[in-house]
């Protein structure tokens, strides 16, 4: 159910007695949009606003004609406003673009004949547009929103802001992982389906396993060869070893997808948005969790990563990676 908020339609008036076109396009969208500042609560099922049309002003029209533009216009997929009077050569020009006999005026102020499918459509469709434009942010809102004098540009850029403002609320909630879980793959599984050995295996179990997602775990400790070098006396885990670790993770989930994994690799094809938020340091216990971004299509498996430690996210990156069969099988 879709909610929305709408009065009915005021009286058309007369273009006389309006100082400016600025008057009549508030005038003439106070019609179209059906004079959104008396609120009266309305609700409408999917099916009353999918078939609501676009709208337009006159004065957009003539300046898309002018430029040689909408040629291929019927006046059955747009409701247009007229916002001005109609001259004799404009009315040619019109009856010319859309390849009518006769245009006219309705009472409505609405060009042509065109039947409203309801007294609001144009409210309708700005509904209309709201939905599909909230649909980029790519998360199911539950909540109301209340949109004044709403618009493409306004809409996106909300939108944007709102899937933002999700993500960074997503990377601060860390998952709880429960290490004493039994593991989906032990370290001897995990070797069975990736060809990488101790020292350079960075995956010791797999904690969970579905067809869109994986979560790893890495016990670090102050035996790992690289705090040797890196570094003496402040041992710190290399970054580019915890995105190692994340890829192998992924790799998991990349070579479970195929039915004799010990026959394929995966090579990754390239790492971006790479960020790293907190250090890792001997005693520390990594979590990966990967995500794939789209469905697997010709062996390309595109993911996201995030690495966690101590209750906090320490590495974020999205990585895709191409399975390929082995040569000698």
């Amino acid at each position: 159910m879709i909610t929305g908020q709408w009065n009915p339609h005021k009286n058309p008036k007369d273009n006389k007695g309006f100082e400016s076109i600025a008057d009549i396009v508030n005038d003439i969208a106070d019609r179209a949009l059906g004079g959104f500042d008396d609120f009266e609560d309305d609700s409408y099922d999917e099916d009353e606003i999918s078939d609501a049309r676009t709208f337009s002003f006159l004065h957009e029209i003539e300046m898309l004609l002018e430029h040689g533009l909408i040629k291929g216009g019927d006046l059955n997929n747009a409701i247009v406003y007229v916002d001005k009077e109609l001259s004799p050569e404009t009315m040619e020009k019109l009856r010319h673009a859309f390849k009518k006999d006769k245009i006219s005026v309705k009472p409505n102020g609405i060009l042509d004949n065109l039947t409203l499918h309801y007294p609001n459509e144009a409210a309708r469709h700005k509904l209309l547009d709201v939905v599909g434009d909230l649909a980029l942010v790519g998360t199911r809102i539950r909540g109301k929103v209340i949109a004044n004098k709403p618009g493409h540009y306004i809409n996106t850029q909300f939108a944007k802001k709102l899937a933002k403002l999700i993500k960074i609320e997503k990377r601060n909630k860390v998952p709880k992982f429960n290490v004493n879980t039994t593991p989906v793959k032990d370290v001897n599984e995990i070797m069975a389906m990736l060809p990488h050995r101790p020292p350079f295996l960075l995956v010791d179990k797999i904690l969970e396993l579905s067809d869109e997602h994986v979560i790893g775990l890495k016990n670090v400790t102050m035996n790992e060869p690289f705090f040797v070098g890196h570094f003496p006396g402040a041992p710190v885990m290399p970054g580019v070893l915890i995105v190692e670790a994340m890829a192998q993770t992924g790799g998991i989930l990349a070579l479970s997808t195929v039915p004799d994994p010990e026959n394929y690799l995966t090579y990754f094809m390239k790492i971006n948005n790479v960020k790293f938020k907190q250090q890792v340091n001997p005693g520390d216990t990594l979590f990966f969790k990967l995500d794939l971004i789209t469905p697997i299509r010709r062996g390309i498996v595109h993911m996201s990563g995030n690495a966690y430690a101590n209750d906090k996210l320490v590495t974020e990156a999205e990585l895709m990676a191409q399975i390929v069969k082995t040569k000698n099988n």
